[in-house]
C-alpha cells in the first residue's frame, strides 16, 4: 500500500507540473501574438488586422476628399487602427450601402488603394446626375461615415497567373484595372505584361492619368493607349469608340496564357464582346468566372 501510495503521489505531482507548464507556455504564445506596451495597451507592432467583413456592413469615416475633376474625387476613409488593412484581395470589390429616402441603396466600387496602405482605404468616384450613391458620396462632409462590406466578385489576381493581360476600361471602369496594375508593377518578381486601352468622353474625364503615364514611362511591362470621343487639338491617342482594330493593335493576341479584362458602361462592354470574338478570343460569359479568358467586372 505504501508503494502504491507513493506511486500515486508521483503521478499526481507530474500531472500538476505538466498543467503548470502548459499554462505558462500558452500565456507565452498569447503574449507573442498580442504584445503590450508598458502602459498595458496593445502595441502598434501587433499583427495587421483585416477589417473588411463579407456579410456585415461596417462603418468607415471620411477623413479626406481630393477633387480630381469637376465631377470626380478621391475619397479617403479611416480604418479602426493605424496598422489595420482593409483585407480586400486584388481584383475584388466592395459594396457601399446608404439609406436614402428610407431605402437601402447599394453600389459596388473597387478601391484604388491596396493592403500595402495601412490605416485607410481610398475610392475614386465619378459623380453622375442620376448616380444615387455617387451623389451621396459627393455630399459627404469630413467625419461622415459610409457602410461597407466585402469582398465581392469572382476575380482574384495572383502574380504571374498569365503571361500577359489586356485591359479595356471605360470611364470609372478604370478602378479595378488600376488596382491590378499597381499590384503587378509593385512586385519585381511579377513579369506579367499589362496593356491598357482606356476610353473616355473628353480629356478632362481621364481619371488617374498622371499616375498611369508615370507607370508607363517607368515600367517596360506596362503600356496605355487612350481613346476619346471628343479629342482636343493635337491629341495623339485614338478618336471615337474602341474598335476591333484598336483591340487588335493593343491587346495581347489570343493564347492560352493571356487574359482580357473589361470594365465600363454596358454598351461599351457589349461592343467589346462582339469585337473580341471576331478577333479569335473566347466568348465571354454573361457572368464571368475567375478562369475565363475574357473576364467582365
Amino acid at each position: 500500500m505504501a508503494t502504491e501510495s507513493s506511486h500515486m503521489a508521483y503521478v499526481i505531482g507530474a500531472l500538476i507540473a505538466a498543467g503548470i507548464a502548459y499554462i505558462l507556455l500558452g500565456t507565452g504564445d498569447k503574449a507573442k501574438k498580442a504584445p503590450v506596451t508598458t502602459t498595458g495597451k496593445p502595441s502598434t507592432s501587433a499583427v495587421e488586422e483585416a477589417v473588411l467583413h463579407a456579410s456585415e456592413y461596417r462603418k468607415f469615416k471620411l477623413v479626406s476628399k481630393v477633387q480630381l475633376s469637376p465631377n470626380s474625387a478621391r475619397y479617403r476613409f479611416q480604418l479602426p487602427a493605424a496598422d489595420a488593412v482593409l483585407g480586400l484581395p486584388i481584383g475584388r470589390h466592395i459594396s457601399v450601402m446608404a439609406v436614402i429616402d428610407g431605402k437601402e441603396v447599394f453600389r459596388s466600387y473597387t478601391p484604388t488603394s491596396t493592403d500595402s496602405d495601412k490605416g485607410f482605404f481610398e475610392l475614386v468616384v465619378k459623380t453622375y446626375p442620376s448616380g444615387v450613391i455617387s451623389s451621396h458620396l459627393a455630399s459627404l462632409n469630413i467625419g461622415d461615415e459610409i457602410n461597407v462590406r466585402g469582398p465581392r466578385g469572382a476575380f482574384k489576381y495572383e502574380p504571374n497567373m498569365v503571361r500577359a493581360i489586356g485591359m479595356v476600361a471605360g470611364g470609372t471602369g478604370i478602378t479595378p484595372m488600376y488596382q491590378v496594375i499597381q499590384h503587378v508593377l509593385a512586385n519585381p518578381a511579377d513579369k506579367t505584361h499589362v496593356s491598357l486601352v482606356f476610353a473616355n468622353v473628353s480629356e478632362d474625364d481621364i481619371l488617374l492619368k498622371d499616375q498611369l503615364d508615370k507607370w508607363a514611362a517607368e515600367h517596360d511591362n506596362f503600356d496605355v493607349h487612350y481613346v476619346l470621343n471628343n479629342a482636343p487639338e493635337g491629341w495623339t491617342g485614338s478618336v471615337g469608340f474602341v474598335t476591333k482594330d484598336i483591340l487588335h493593335k493593343y491587346m495581347p493576341a489570343p493564347a492560352d496564357d493571356i487574359k482580357i479584362l473589361i470594365c465600363g458602361p454596358p454598351p461599351m462592354v457589349k461592343a467589346m464582346d462582339g469585337c473580341l470574338v471576331e478577333l479569335g478570343y473566347e466568348k465571354a460569359r454573361t457572368i464571368s468566372k475567375h478562369d475565363d479568358q475574357v473576364f467582365k467586372f
